[in-house]
């Protein structure tokens, strides 16, 4: 195993030594695994009791290794037998798997939970010998987080809804060691908010570059998981994706994020101009109509475009999909018009991953962003504000396609 996570060929070896064949055979594997970190937690235990390693002959000992006693326990993963090493003088007390305990599933979910806080394998090394007084080793602590591989596979390929008014996708990026190099990846995120007004996310994928036929393959993807409709797509100025979105979705709405699009802007605008520029400018995106916008945006760059061309060469350029929210009700236009509801997944991710610069493997950064995304969602439980009068405004504007949805 290597100090982090196991490589294509290392999972292939455990694969062919297991003899695995179904999700079972999986499981099986997983449990020797942890019983086998949990045996190797326990002899340290002992070492650090007798005051040396075994097989240490040049020690002088005033204690020694007296065999083992075996121990059914439970753990998450089902009964594990154990062998609970023991001393001659019999001064060894386990603190892992304390005398008279059974059920040990709190320390793989107390593992899990600190790797959740994005803590480092050292981190976690020093907090579980902070709490315990026993080692655990960057090896252990991936051998226990891999458990989650399967959970997170079968997360990433669930059946999702027929149909989701609302869409939103963004990339956040990291750093990744690959093959000796630090390279950077993207964790692209998609939100859907579905018929009852409820947010999800639909999946993270890890990747290098943005194209059309990344995203292409990603929303085949989600159209193989059930996803046969999207009203709307809320998306920031990703590469490709606006020919990705037309091939597999060809009804879809697509709105481009307007808040990134006026940061882009404003960071062309000096320090004294940017009030009155950004003043100017809500006139522009706070128009009643596309008409109106189109005139406001006229007025700013017969103001300001001979000073800041560039802030506003991008918004005639792009505003096919810059205007889109101008067609819709202001209920409608508040949810669509920016894709902030993913900004604020990536500050939760951003949090819990500020203490690794760099990510061994895409896996690792998956995990991560797994267990945060499991943690952030289960705070969504209120669907959006008003829902009944923006499901009525969409089954108005989109009646043959949300009908037969609806029950």
């Amino acid at each position: 195993m290597a100090n982090n996570l196991i490589t294509k060929e290392q999972a292939q070896s455990i694969i062919e030594n297991n003899d695995i064949k179904t999700p079972q055979d999986i499981m099986g594997a997983l449990k020797n695994m942890f019983k086998d970190v949990i045996q190797e937690m326990l002899e340290n235990e002992m070492d650090e009791t007798l005051g040396y390693e075994r097989y240490d002959h040049d020690q002088p000992k005033s204690n020694y290794r007296n065999g083992y006693s075996q121990k059914k326990v439970r753990s998450s993963l089902g009964e594990i037998d154990i062998d609970v090493p023991r001393d001659r003088n019999a001064d060894f007390e386990p603190k892992i798997v304390p005398k008279r305990k059974k059920d040990i599933s709190d320390i793989e979910k107390q593992i899990i939970s600190l790797y959740a806080r994005g803590m480092s394998t050292r981190d976690i090394h020093e907090q579980m010998n902070e709490l315990y007084g026993i080692n655990v080793s960057a090896d252990m602590v991936s051998r226990i987080t891999d458990k989650l591989i399967p959970t997170i596979k079968e997360w990433q390929g669930r059946p999702l809804e027929p149909i989701y008014p609302f869409v939103f996708m963004d990339a956040i990026h990291f750093k990744v060691r690959t093959e000796g190099r630090v390279i950077n990846r993207a964790a692209y995120v998609i939100i859907g908010v579905n018929l009852d007004g409820m947010k999800d996310v639909l999946g993270i994928w890890i990747g290098e570059n943005e194209s059309s036929k990344f995203w292409l393959n990603i929303l085949n993807q989600l159209s193989s998981r059930g996803v046969k409709d999207v009203l709307i797509f809320s998306v920031d100025g990703l590469s490709g994706i606006k020919e990705a979105i037309q091939t597999v979705y060809p009804q879809a709405e697509i709105q481009r994020c307007i808040i990134h699009q006026l940061r882009n802007s404003f960071k062309f605008v000096s320090y004294k101009d940017y009030k009155e520029f950004t003043r100017d400018f809500k006139e522009v995106y706070r128009a009643s109509s596309e008409d109106l916008a189109l005139l406001k945006l006229d007025e700013l760059e017969d103001k300001w475009g001979s000073k800041y061309p560039h802030a506003l060469t991008s918004w005639r350029k792009n505003w096919d999909v810059l205007c889109t929210f101008f067609k819709f009700p202001d209920d409608i236009r508040r949810i669509m018009y920016t894709s902030n509801v993913i900004e604020n997944l990536n500050r939760q991710y951003r949090k819990v991953t500020k203490s690794k610069c760099i990510f061994p493997t895409d896996t690792s950064l998956q995990k991560m962003l797994f267990l945060a995304t499991d943690k952030a969602t289960k705070k969504w439980t209120q669907r959006y504000r008003g829902w009944d009068k923006i499901l009525n405004q969409l089954t108005i504007l989109y009646n043959e396609r949300i009908t037969p949805y609806i029950g």
